[in-house]
């Protein structure tokens, strides 16, 4: 049994996230930039305590395959967050953006859901003699609307729209974006001219999506999936082509348009 949440816009979203950074840098008299300080954030900021264990051993709950399901937990009454050992970044360094999302996905059930999350009737199995945890996150309840709410926040915490637009344009000297062909390549076309009505395309560089995605996911340290993720919600990454009055207004013009073709 899920728990019910009200239904919050993502400009909202976005919005929280970023007057929870804003009070952060202003609370610490900084200036923010990525990677984003997320542990100091939850623990100094919100004032979370974190730790790490087996939470399907803790919580009693069998595997249903060799890669733990269960990945956060948030005690909401202890003000603590325990995160599965599995991605402990100082045992498994590769893990550390998975680490990071989970961190800031637990942050979003606290900023967003306490509220419902204190003391609630589906609370699970007992950790040792304490209360049991407000919330278990699992990967199969990811399309639940209270978790897509606590990933949203996450990527938008993580991943700041602003910090985002200004890597962008730092890489390409634009925000312009670009286009998956497919999953091995990803080429960014333009036209060239238009003759008798009929557009000339020119073909501009090829990118595998590793090494397009890759310097954004390492700076601002997270996984790919979830740098790729953030850039197509953003607009600066396409899968498909875009209707050309889904564009931005500077891609609306003979000169700045781009369209997607396909590999013959």
């Amino acid at each position: 049994m899920a728990i019910q949440v009200r239904y919050l816009p993502e400009k909202t979203i976005e919005r929280d996230a970023e007057a929870l950074l804003a009070r952060y840098a202003h609370e610490c008299s900084i200036t923010l930039r990525a990677p984003i300080p997320i542990e100091e954030i939850v623990e100094k900021h919100l004032k979370l305590r974190i730790d790490f264990d087996d939470l399907h051993r803790v919580l009693d709950l069998p595997r249903t395959g060799p890669e733990p399901e269960v990945l956060g937990a948030l005690w909401v009454d202890q003000m603590e967050i325990f995160i599965d050992q599995s991605l402990d970044p100082v045992v498994h360094p590769r893990m550390e953006g998975r680490y990071r999302f989970t961190l800031a996905h637990e942050g979003a059930h606290w900023g967003l859901h306490r509220n419902y999350l204190a003391r609630n009737a589906i609370q699970m199995a007992p950790f040792d003699e304490r209360s049991k945890p407000s919330v278990i996150c699992r990967s199969s309840q990811a399309k639940e609307p209270i978790e897509w709410q606590a990933d949203f926040y996450a990527s938008c915490v993580l991943m700041p729209k602003a910090m985002v637009l200004d890597a962008w344009r730092e890489q390409f000297s634009d925000a312009n974006p670009q286009f998956l062909l497919s999953e091995n390549c990803i080429t960014l076309l333009s036209d060239d001219k238009i003759t008798d009505g009929n557009r000339v395309f020119k073909r501009h560089e090829s990118h595998a999506p590793r090494e397009l995605i890759g310097p954004f996911a390492e700076k601002f340290t997270v996984s790919m999936d979830a740098m790729r993720i953030r850039l197509e919600r953003l607009g600066l990454l396409h899968r498909e082509i875009p209707r050309q009055g889904s564009l931005p207004v500077g891609l609306r013009s003979s000169n700045d348009m781009m369209a997607l073709v396909h590999n013959e």
